[in-house]
């Protein structure tokens, strides 16, 4: 009994000692906050209200994550709500992606689409598995044949810690689908998981740049030796930041990715806004000639669309260059696409969005009878079955998201990508936030994404009367004008013909193809 008054009488005595240097600590640091506030030149309302005034920056910090949690609805987050992510994170999760009671989309918002389901939907046993398409078929020494419809977009080595590339490489491999190496070269972690792969051409050319920066062909033919890299994309812009190259901090910039990329370590990797061997369209369709030659293996590019004038004078030069000189693919991605860091004026204001530019490019393309050459992928939040298969109605032949992706590793949307501080270790090279992502169980959860994403799109698909997703058009989509009347897509935004004067081009075949046709 004596043991136990005297452990508390000794609790007691200490515990006091404790609260009274706890508060003393508090007076003075309050007294130093104070102090400081005050004699502070930078801050208004620090120097206005000392002390009190840094509760409104701590507000400011801890205000979205409130919002997330507690306050939005499931529709109203940017620039994912909650609705989609949710969906997300159940599909890579492989459970019940099922609601109840109703939608909580808005269904009568203009501009938004739903489409056409048929009296006579498509049965079980009467599906398809979707069709082969061949990317390089005219040009490409070693074209790439698949039946992928969704697929990994572009992000680099650098942009995503270690194990989140494996995840993604084995995901890819285990769901059957191509993974975009991004700009930042092909690393050990690209080639780990055996999948298919698209090497991105950066305008920095990291991974197969000289030390003056410019193209080597002999690193270029290199990465071309390994049987997994399937085609090359050259990179000219991006959605999130058109007009502006690849923004790594050097905090990132650790000596394995500068290895990878040719780069000083712990410096900015700040790629240049634009190809200083590419200054025009006639240098584009060199550019996509030279690393076909040297690589054997369909090339293509990526952008955001600006100027559709563009287009029109890259078809006609096409067709006066010839076909060794068409590119294989055309990567079409939005305004609203992602990145880990970008120029806010960049990524609010410019660009045309993927709702507006697909259907006019697809069109383009088309009128110059060149759409069964060039194969079109479209990016842009397509990250739910509904915008996918939206992408497939407008003309698409491969949907690839990244994103998306990053939701089934375990992306919870906190938006610090550029910081270096991603909670969820996926973009970010801090060993202790790396350790909480797991490659080989998040692969697991990238191929249940992949095979979710792609069963629901045939999900609309079967709804509308069709066999497989490729086969979805503008006839089964209708545009919704106001809260009583929509519009038919196919009639808004009709397929044009070939133009009469690019019928019969010599070095072209002009049958129409089984896109063009599906596409009437």
């Amino acid at each position: 009994m004596d043991v136990l008054s005297s452990l508390a009488t000794f609790t007691i005595q200490w515990g006091a000692i404790i609260c009274l240097f706890l508060l003393l600590a508090a007076v003075i640091s309050i007294g130093v906050m104070y102090w400081v506030d005050v004699h502070q030149t930078s801050h208004t309302i620090r120097r206005n209200y000392p002390v009190v005034g840094r509760f409104r920056y701590l507000f400011e910090h801890l205000g979205e994550f409130f919002r997330q949690y507690f306050f939005a609805l499931d529709r109203e987050e940017r620039p994912f709500d909650r609705a989609e992510r949710s969906w997300a994170y159940r599909a890579a999760k492989k459970v019940d992606t099922t609601i109840a009671f109703g939608s909580t989309r808005s269904l009568e918002t203009p501009g938004d689409i739903f489409f056409l389901n048929c009296a006579f939907p498509t049965l079980e046993e009467d599906a398809a598995q979707p069709k082969e398409v061949c990317i390089g078929e005219f040009t490409a020494k070693i074209p790439y044949r698949t039946n992928s419809v969704v697929n990994i977009s572009a992000m680099s080595f650098g942009a995503l810690s270690k194990p989140a590339v494996q995840a993604l490489s084995k995901g890819a491999r285990q769901a059957g689908i191509w993974m975009n190496t991004g700009e930042g070269g092909l690393s050990p972690y690209h080639l780990e998981g055996g999948c298919d792969l698209v090497f991105q051409i950066g305008t920095a050319k990291y991974g197969v740049r000289d030390k003056d920066g410019r193209l080597d062909d002999a690193k270029l033919a290199k990465i071309a030796e390994h049987q997994t890299v399937r085609m090359f994309e050259i990179k000219m812009s991006q959605g999130a930041k058109p007009g502006k190259g690849g923004m790594l901090p050097g905090a990132k910039v650790t000596e394995e990715i500068a290895h990878t990329r040719g780069i000083p370590v712990g410096e900015d990797s700040i790629s240049p806004n634009g190809h200083t061997d590419i200054k025009s369209i006639d240098d584009l369709l060199n550019m996509v000639r030279h690393v076909r030659v040297v690589t054997s293996k369909p090339v293509g590019f990526k952008m955001v669309v600006g100027d559709l004038g563009f287009f029109e004078k890259m078809c006609e030069l096409i067709h006066k260059k010839g076909i060794d000189y068409c590119p294989d693919f055309i990567t079409i991605d939005s305004s609203d696409g992602g990145t880990g860091a970008a120029p806010q004026p960049l990524m609010d204001y410019v660009g045309m969005q993927l709702r507006e530019s697909l259907p006019l490019v697809v069109n383009i393309i088309t009128s110059y009878g060149l759409r069964r050459y060039i194969k079109i992928i479209s990016s842009g939040k397509l990250i739910v079955p509904g915008k996918a298969a939206w992408a497939l109605s407008a003309g698409a032949d491969f949907v690839v998201s990244a994103r998306g992706f990053l939701f089934s590793l375990g992306c919870i949307q906190a938006l610090q990508c550029n910081k270096n501080t991603c909670p969820t270790g996926i973009t970010t090279h801090n060993p202790d936030l790396q350790k909480g992502l797991v490659a080989q169980e998040k692969s697991v959860r990238v191929a249940n994404y992949a095979d979710g994403l792609l069963h629901g799109i045939g999900l609309i698909a079967h709804s509308c009367g069709v066999k497989e997703p490729r086969e979805l058009n503008r006839s089964h989509v209708r545009i919704i004008e106001n809260q009583s009347r929509s519009a038919l897509f196919s009639e808004v935004n009709p397929i044009p013909n070939v133009r009469p004067e690019f019928i019969n081009m010599v070095g072209f075949q002009n049958e129409p193809s089984a896109i063009e046709e599906r596409l009437q």
